[in-house]
């Protein structure tokens, strides 16, 4: 019973702040949108750490595949953000800048 007292919960705080966190990205402008992707690139580097961790230290085949899928996730969002950021910067350079 305590352990899906504990499933429950966690699923509803996910829940909540993937609701949340749409609505926080939904309405920042797009001035903000570079400061704001090296925010999540960090984050998501924070979520990459801890998938390792999890995937190093797990005793569960449940824990290894859930964590394997974390690792897989925050690295296409680890490497697009950055991607995605260099581009939107290298837009801001003018015209007689080399671009790198």
């Amino acid at each position: 019973m305590e352990e899906s007292f504990n499933l429950v919960t966690g699923l509803f705080v996910f829940m909540l702040a993937g609701f949340v966190g749409f609505e926080v990205i939904r309405r920042v402008p797009q001035m903000l949108h570079t400061p704001l992707m090296s925010l999540t690139n960090a984050l998501s580097g924070i979520a990459l750490v801890g998938s390792v961790t999890i995937v190093a230290t797990s005793t569960s085949t449940l824990a290894t595949v859930l964590g394997t899928i974390a690792i897989t996730a925050s690295t296409i969002n680890v490497v697009g953000g950055f991607w995605i950021t260099d581009r939107m910067l290298r837009m801001f350079k003018g015209r007689g800048e080399k671009k790198s």
